[in-house]
């Protein structure tokens, strides 16, 4: 049986410390900031990430370098015989695709997966890469698994703010004054690459329920309904406001009684778009191995 490395990025929320002691080995995603580069979860913490935004710094986000990735496969390589490297969606990011071109110089030792997760999701997705290595499976098997399983999952997410999207060019200065006037609380989705649309809620409370709602039609229409078997992993993720995310745990537990709720930070790739305050639930549908 091949001795299987799995590589994924910091935009899966997985810490350095998490990864360690769950034997994922974690990318940290850099970062420019006022023209200096610094490294999610190695110079840049959660903290210093937002005092830097809600300062006004020029945040902008950039690919892992090629050397960066390269040498960490090299020297993994030296240990295991295969490596299964999860990046972030390939919609969302160019890095899936770089990451993709680095390992045709890997003789196929090196598989990349484009499953078009982010965050709590693609941080399941490498759970269940270690699940299916455990259980034998080569590296090219574990990237067409979790290839054919990408739309398993779904995360919505409610900002507090349009500001951070006008900043980034995302919505017009116009449509974001009038959201903004109006108090408006948009729900974004992210099924497949894109990060689209999904609603506009009036308050936080309509905007909650409306992931939920949409969690719970995602649950009984696409994967299988609201079983006893509890086969759905829930996941929660805002960004800086944790008593706010505390909260929501709490009224989704009792709408998901004796389900698996995750929580995380949303990764700082996604928070410098959308800014603080913002909350999003998802759900992954669980593997047989």
């Amino acid at each position: 049986m091949s001795k299987i490395a799995i590589v994924t990025d910091s935009n899966s929320g997985i810490t350095q410390a998490e990864g360690a002691r769950r034997g994922i080995h974690v990318l940290p995603m850099p970062f420019m900031i006022d023209e200096v580069t610094y490294y999610e979860d190695i110079d840049l913490t959660q903290e210093q990430f937002y005092e830097k935004l809600k300062s006004g710094a020029n945040i902008a986000t950039s690919q892992p370098s090629p050397d960066s990735v390269m040498s960490l496969w090299d020297k993994l390589l030296q240990e295991y015989d295969e490596i299964v490297h999860i990046p972030m969606s390939s919609g969302l990011s160019g890095s899936c695709q770089s990451a993709m071109a680095f390992a045709t110089e890997y003789d196929g030792r090196v598989q990349v997966v484009n499953n078009q997760r982010i965050s709590v999701t693609q941080r399941q997705s490498a759970l269940d890469a270690l699940q299916l290595a455990t259980a034998g499976k080569n590296a090219a098997e574990i990237k067409e698994f979790l290839e054919n399983d990408k739309f398993n999952s779904s995360i919505y997410i409610m900002l507090d703010t349009l500001y951070y999207l006008k900043k980034g060019g995302r919505i017009t200065p116009a449509a974001a004054a009038i959201g903004t006037m109006l108090r408006l609380k948009p729900v974004l989705t992210i099924q497949g690459e894109k990060l689209d649309a999904f609603a506009k809620a009036r308050t936080t409370s309509q905007g909650k329920t409306m992931m939920i709602n949409a969690i719970k039609k995602d649950i009984n229409e696409r994967f299988g309904g609201m079983t006893e078997d509890k086969h759905i992993w829930l996941q929660i993720a805002y960004t800086h406001d944790r008593a706010a995310a505390e909260q929501f745990r709490t009224e989704v537990e009792a709408e998901f009684p004796g389900y698996d709720i995750h929580m995380d930070p949303l990764s700082l790739s996604v928070a410098c778009h959308i800014g603080p305050g913002s909350l999003a639930l998802a759900c992954c549908k669980k593997i047989n191995v």
